[in-house]
Order: structure tokens, then C-alpha cells, then sequence
């Protein structure tokens, strides 16, 4: 069977991300390791306590060979705005969890809001990287 186990985000500085991640929404250090012999490359991962089969790998932008400067400046682009990607996170205690980040410092974008599939919210990542909040209800319960 296939399964999902890591995904990426693009980030602006990897040292930011890492602390925002790690501090401020509570994931842990999965890898961090660089490789001299790539260029100094630095693969860094986050995932969630008690998950360790997933991990978000905080990706900074290349540059070239590996990706050209016109296309480094079209992701930072989409960055800004809040479309290079979007990380979704579930919880079993949305108003614990929601105040808890509020009182680690992230910033809402979207307030907690009522929808048919449960209750969700959004904030953005240093990088502008969108990220959602949800406490998804027994979808087996609407009908």
C-alpha cells in the first residue's frame, strides 16, 4: 500500500522556519542534517508528536543549477501570496489548540469559523505558506 510521509513547503530562511514550526505550533525536529558534498544542502523535516511517520520537509529555494533565478522569483511570488502550498492540520480540541497557538504568537488570518465539515481557521508561516486549522466532525453524522 502506498502512504503519505512527507510533504514540503518552500521557505525564505530555514532557521526561521524551523523555530516557528518548533515553537510556535509544537512539531518536532525529524532530520536536519547538511551535505557538504551538494552544495552545503540542508535537509531539514518537522512532524507532529506522536506521528513519526510524517514529516514536513522546510525546503529553502534553490538556487540554479538546481532551480533558475526567473523561477526562484515566481515561487517567492506565489509565497506572498499564500499559494505555493497549504498545510492542513486536525485537532481533537480546537479551542485548546487554537488559543494555545494564539498564545505561542501566531497570527490568524481567518477567525475560528463554523462550516459544514467542522470548525476551521487559518494563519500563514513566516514564508507566507498558508496553513489551516480544523476540527473535522463525523462527516457520517451530516447526512
Amino acid at each position: 500500500m502506498i502512504r503519505l510521509s512527507t510533504a514540503q513547503l518552500w521557505v525564505h530562511d530555514q532557521d526561521e522556519a524551523l523555530a516557528f514550526w518548533t515553537q510556535k505550533i509544537g512539531m518536532e525536529v525529524r532530520a536536519d542534517v547538511t551535505l557538504a558534498e551538494l552544495g552545503d544542502f540542508r535537509w531539514l523535516t518537522v512532524g507532529p508528536p506522536g506521528q513519526e511517520d510524517v514529516a514536513i520537509v522546510l525546503m529553502a529555494i534553490p538556487g540554479p543549477p538546481v532551480m533558475d533565478a526567473e523561477t526562484g522569483e515566481q515561487v517567492r511570488n506565489l509565497m506572498a501570496k499564500g499559494f505555493a502550498g497549504t498545510v492542513f492540520l486536525t485537532t481533537e480540541d480546537f479551542d485548546a489548540d487554537y488559543e494555545a497557538l494564539k498564545s505561542r504568537g501566531v497570527e490568524f488570518s481567518e477567525e475560528p469559523e463554523e462550516r459544514p465539515y467542522g470548525i476551521d481557521c487559518g494563519f500563514r508561516d513566516p514564508s507566507g505558506n498558508s496553513i489551516r486549522l480544523t476540527q473535522v466532525r463525523d462527516l457520517a453524522t451530516l447526512g
